[in-house]
């Protein structure tokens, strides 16, 4: 197909920006710039829009295999499709965990039909166990993005420190999932004011700090590029702060959810707002909010977690923690950090699109000629109730809430892909 894009106020920040038109052919970006008169299959006039390189969420649960009751590989991608995202990295916690040539191929053929770009890690050790380091050479060589163990912490440091060094020889990211469970009684949410309204003692913040403190000591060392996932602590935000200027390989990641909410609304939602790490205090939101402007956070990943009805209505301490969150990302990153004036809206596309793509060595994240036609058009003023989702699971705080922010057309690989 052969799309121009007319009249859009592209925002690009690795490539050119301004008052633009795009052509794509044959799935590539063939020319930017002003006034193109072409014919096409289809032009979509974006008066008024604003047009950016697709979104790249390196951190979703697809649940396939082995729990496609929650999401699969598709639903999950028809989610990021309505969410903005032309390309997304799995986690490999799913069942049994993406931990052989097998299943890393199985996923990355299934997600190779559905129109966007799946990517996939593989866990860093066997099984999850964190006991034995799973073929790490052989499946970067498979095609593997990343490694982790996202779900679980590693809590074996002279392993973790292997697995870095792996990483490093391989130019790959690891990432870490910081919670020791030293400090945790009832996880999912913060040990604190909202702890004591729930009746429980939750999580305390020490179980990230000391997490994020060994692995960036240990990054620094070996040089490898880390990613903290879901920072969710202002102390582990300093800590991310400080690393960064000893060393550029340090990395991190906020959640839509832990930069527009706190721990009231654990008490208000319950096991909607229940997720690892738990959401805390205004205090460590707003830091957050604060490491998104200045740069020490450079990736908003969404943690897409989808659970059933009935997981979550088991109860406090029994449902599933984590909720969906590709479908809401892109108008709560807007309400929050665009509107509230902490990001300009180039610094938001870097943060969900450009930075991501870079630290993960995927082919994504800019406009530029010659480049995959992954693109998307947003309505930054349009205002919209959430009340559906594409994703087979409904387990989010914001159901029912009005937003900012809409996403209008997704274009993947040169294709029409969504359109609100």
């Amino acid at each position: 197909m052969k799309i121009l894009i007319k009249n859009g106020r592209v925002v690009n920040p690795a490539g050119k920006s301004g008052r633009l038109d795009i052509l794509t052919e044959e799935g590539l970006v063939k020319q930017i710039g002003e006034n193109i008169d072409e014919e096409a299959d289809r032009i979509i006039d974006a008066k008024g829009l604003m047009v950016a390189p697709g979104f790249v969420d390196v951190h979703v649960h697809f649940r396939d295999p082995g729990q496609t009751h929650k999401e699969d590989i598709e639903t999950g991608a028809a989610a990021a499709k309505r969410g903005g995202y032309t390309s997304v990295v799995m986690m490999a916690n799913t069942v049994p965990v993406i931990d052989n040539e097998d299943t890393l191929s199985y996923v990355l053929e299934k997600g190779a039909k559905t129109g966007i770009n799946v990517y996939s890690c593989v866990t860093v050790t066997k099984g999850m166990e964190g006991r034995e380091l799973s073929e790490l050479d052989l499946l970067k060589d498979k095609g593997a993005k990343g490694y982790t163990d996202d779900g679980k912490p590693i809590l074996d440091e002279k392993l973790v420190k292997e697995a870095m060094i792996i990483a490093k020889k391989n130019d790959l990211p690891i990432s870490f999932h910081e919670e020791d469970p030293a400090y945790i009684k009832e996880a999912g949410y913060d040990h604190g004011e909202a702890s004591e309204a729930l009746g429980i003692y939750g999580a305390d913040r020490m179980a990230e700090i000391v997490m994020i403190d060994r692995d960036i000591k240990l990054a620094l060392e070996t040089g490898a590029d880390i990613d903290i996932q879901h920072i969710s602590s202002k102390e582990g935000v300093e800590l991310v702060r400080q690393g960064r200027l000893k060393g550029k390989n340090i990395h991190a990641e906020a959640t839509p959810h832990h930069f527009s909410l706190n721990s009231e609304a654990a008490v208000k939602y319950k096991t909607l707002a229940k997720m690892n790490p738990p959401l805390r205090t205004e205090e460590d939101r707003k830091a957050i909010i604060e490491g998104l402007k200045d740069g020490t956070i450079e990736m908003i990943a969404t943690d897409h977690a989808p659970h059933s009805e009935e997981e979550k209505a088991k109860g406090l301490t029994k449902a599933p923690s984590g909720i969906i969150g590709l479908e809401t990302a892109y108008a709560l990153a807007n309400m929050n950090l665009v509107g509230s004036g902490a990001l300009t809206e180039e610094q938001l596309v870097e943060r969900m699109s450009t930075g991501p793509a870079k630290i993960y060595r995927l082919d994504a994240g800019v406009i530029k000629e010659g480049s995959g036609a992954d693109i998307v058009i947003l309505d930054p003023e349009e205002e919209w109730t959430v009340n559906e989702f594409a994703s087979r699971s409904t387990n989010s705080p914001f159901k029912g809430m009005k937003l900012k922010g809409r996403v209008v057309f997704t274009i993947a690989k040169g294709e029409v892909v969504y359109e609100a």
